[in-house]
């Protein structure tokens, strides 16, 4: 028997994101796990009718991680005709009693639009999907085998995120509103993943006039008292 055709959402077009977080030491992205599949994939979603593929890409993160305003950005479109797997759909649906005619459409081809996300790892309440049993943090380093082409998305997303740092570091959530020199440089060493020199990293810095200089952080000795910067 035919399915029945979906009539709410663009046909054979989805989203998916990669949301970066920083604890303070590690560059983590977050990780859905599906119902009672084992399989792991990036949050994402699909567009209605009614609506821009911008506002949904918003909307989905908001949902997934409970803050607004996140910086966004997308960074390409993934449209192998092998990157489609019916059966992993189908096995989600069944885990989660979902009536296969009428959902039929999820099994199609998609072409999904990437998108990369930037958040403060201190401000996010990660929650699941309808379909999903958890939604958690992962190191960079330690990412699941994702379902469909979903590594290969993170790895292009870190790899568009290293190569346009210092042109996307004004937009970045990765940090508070106020944050030190040093706490800026683990952010860049934890996005390049290797070591910068202190002192050339802050010349650096301070020499692309975006930083607005504040009070001074004291936690302990007075005289080694950090500055405390945020984005002009």
């Amino acid at each position: 028997m035919k399915g029945i055709k979906n009539k709410k959402f663009i046909p054979n077009l989805s989203y998916d994101c990669v949301i970066f977080g920083f604890n303070g030491i590690n560059l983590k992205i977050l990780i859905l796990e599906y119902h009672n599949t084992g399989l792991f994939a990036l949050p994402g979603g699909f567009i209605k009718k009614n609506q821009s593929l911008q506002d949904a890409v918003n909307k989905g993160v908001e949902e997934r991680t409970g803050i607004k305003n996140v910086f966004l950005d997308q960074f390409q479109v993934f449209g192998k005709p092998e990157r489609s797997d019916p059966a992993a759909m189908h096995r989600i649906l069944v885990a989660n009693d979902k009536n296969l005619e009428k959902n039929e459409w999820m099994m199609d081809r998609f072409i999904t639009v990437g998108h990369y996300a930037l958040i403060n790892y201190e401000d996010v309440n990660p929650k699941p999907d309808h379909l999903s049993d958890s939604i958690d943090w992962y190191d960079i380093d330690s990412v699941p085998k994702l379902m469909m082409d979903h590594n290969e998305i993170v790895n292009k997303a870190l790899e568009v995120l290293r190569n346009n740092i210092s042109e996307k570091i004004i937009g970045m959530n990765l940090l508070p509103i106020k944050f030190t020199m040093k706490q800026l440089q683990q952010v860049f060493e934890a996005i390049l993943d290797q070591t910068l020199r202190r002192t050339s990293f802050q010349r650096k810095m301070l020499s692309l006039d975006i930083l607005q200089r504040h009070e001074k952080l004291f936690e302990g000795k007075a005289h080694k008292a950090p500055y405390l910067y945020s984005f002009k």
